[in-house]
């Protein structure tokens, strides 16, 4: 159709096309996050189900593993005293207490929400799939060479940190909250809050332990680079410093097991960023 034959109204003169057209488009893009959406809920909704109906057995196991002496870092601790000739020095077991559900409906909305928490952990790789099949395909061609094994890398990264968290982090933090004493009290905390904790010693480590992949990406766009990550490196100590104290419990022993990794995370996004930067400088030469 010539142009004249068309309303000058229905163009949209930022992109000179039909608004029609322009409106199809984004939501076009609506549609498709939608459908990403759908299938990373779904996912976590299937694995949902699955661990609600295993409770009995991720209660017992997982959730309620680092208040018992079987725990298995309580006994690679022990362990690895024997071996460096500390004897039983180093040992240590969480002191006896009980979970208790003071509400009504707190046991099962317990459950429930272990069950979301612990589905989103398990379909994690297939979340970030989803997001960053959504997010690919409005990158350059260059940030998309950068960013090939995101989500294989991601999910590592990720898994990592959650179970840092639950077989370092939550051990510590457990022995000293459990172990606070104040006289008079007695310490039996409820299901709710014990679950809370538990939650907050092991996802936020998880995605903590992606900064070396967003350094990465960031300094292959050219947003950050290493002078700026060592220019700020002192500021980082006392942001890592606060964001362990988030993450832990106040035991600056528990404290140290999350700032020191996260640190040398740091410590190694330098060196990830100073290699993206050798790299460019030699694509620009040839």
């Amino acid at each position: 159709m010539a142009l004249d034959q068309v309303d000058i109204d229905k163009i949209d003169l930022a992109t000179g096309k039909l608004k029609d057209e322009a409106e199809m488009s984004f939501f076009d893009h609506i549609e498709e996050l939608r459908w990403h959406i759908v299938r990373a809920v779904a996912a976590i909704v299937i694995c949902g189900i699955v661990i609600f109906m295993l409770g009995d057995t991720v209660f017992k196991n997982i959730i309620f593993g680092p208040k018992e002496d079987w725990f298995l870092s309580y006994r690679a601790i022990c362990g690895l005293s024997e071996a460096i000739g500390f004897g039983d020095r180093l040992c240590f077991t969480p002191p006896d207490f009980q979970v208790q559900a003071v509400e009504f409906a707190e046991a099962f909305i317990t459950h429930l929400k272990v069950a979301f928490i612990g589905g989103f952990v398990v379909a994690f790789p297939y979340v970030f799939y989803q997001i960053w099949s959504f997010i690919k395909p409005g990158l350059y061609e260059n940030e998309q060479k950068a960013a090939r094994g995101t989500v294989f890398v991601c999910s590592v990264l990720f898994s990592i940190g959650v179970l840092f968290g639950y077989f370092v982090i939550s051990p510590f933090a457990v022995n000293f909250l459990a172990g606070y004493e104040i006289p008079g009290v007695v310490n039996n905390p409820t299901l709710s809050s014990y679950v809370n904790y538990l939650v907050m010693f092991t996802v936020p480590a998880g995605i903590a332990f992606e900064l070396p992949v967003v350094v990465y990406f960031l300094a292959t766009i050219g947003l950050i680079s290493s002078a700026f990550l060592k220019q700020y490196r002192k500021h980082s100590v006392v942001v890592i410093l606060v964001l362990a104290a988030i993450i832990t419990p106040p035991d600056v022993i528990t404290q140290c097991l999350i700032g020191i990794p996260i640190y040398f995370l740091y410590e190694a996004s330098i060196l990830i960023a100073k290699r993206v930067e050798k790299k460019q400088e030699v694509i620009i030469t040839e």
